[in-house]
């Protein structure tokens, strides 16, 4: 899953990979449903916490 994307993603790669708006994507990681790094003003995502936040949504249990 989501192969040609980094380890590491940007906001604007997550907005790409999920499809989702630039605002709904700062949503998710403001409120913490979408954990992610933070580094001075910057949202860096590790491609396992996207993949962990799609099981999540989906229902299914997270691999340990």
């Amino acid at each position: 899953m989501f192969e040609t994307y980094p380890d590491i993603l940007t906001v604007k790669e997550l907005c790409q990979a999920l499809k989702i708006g630039r605002n709904t994507a700062y949503n998710l990681l403001k409120s913490g449903t979408l954990n992610s790094v933070r580094i001075g003003a910057r949202y860096l995502i590790p491609k396992v916490y996207v993949i962990a936040y799609l099981q999540r949504q989906s229902g299914r249990p997270e691999p340990q």
